[in-house]
């Protein structure tokens, strides 16, 4: 979302999601991705590893391609938010946080949540799936929103990214 502001020298455009990203705000983003990143690998080498031996054939599978998955999607996560604590913090200027950036996928590795099998997972590891899930809509659209898109020049689909807002905020 950009904001326009009138001063003296005429008008100026403000991205508020920019102002977030590279100010005290942005911690608390921060600290609930990393916390997930700790939550997860403590689960996968704990309780996580002794549920997968009780479920079936077909959900263990499974279980083993989303943990992949959820990992991916963790990685990214904390490198997008390291790279904007370092920007964050003048350790990095926008530009070097953009050209490093460009290594981060974000909505990229897709989920099991459709499978058969979903819901025969353990219910923790399916919490923390959902969350993580959750998370990188969030980040991705504020990725979008500080730095644009790969081709911004092209018409996005305004309905679908009002749909993807809504089911960011209502945790679809």
């Amino acid at each position: 979302m950009t904001v326009q502001i009138e001063h003296s020298e005429g008008t100026r455009t403000v991205r508020l999601a920019e102002r977030l990203a590279f100010s005290a705000s942005f911690q608390p983003i921060f600290d609930e991705g990393m916390t997930l990143v700790d939550e997860t690998a403590a689960y996968l080498d704990g309780d996580g590893r002794r549920a997968a031996r009780t479920i079936s054939k077909g959900a263990s599978t499974l279980y083993a391609a989303e943990s992949m998955r959820l990992t991916t999607r963790l990685m990214q996560i904390a490198s997008w938010l390291l790279l904007q604590r370092a920007a964050n913090q003048g350790d990095m200027s926008r530009a070097q946080v953009e050209a490093e950036k460009v290594k981060v996928k974000l909505d990229g590795v897709g989920s099991g949540v459709d499978s058969p099998f979903y819901g025969d997972l353990p219910d923790d590891f399916r919490s923390l799936v959902d969350r993580a899930i959750m998370l990188e809509r969030r980040i991705a659209l504020l990725d979008r929103e500080i730095y644009g898109r790969p081709d911004d020049d092209e018409v996005g689909n305004p309905v679908a990214e009002q749909i993807d807002l809504l089911r960011t905020a209502f945790g679809r």
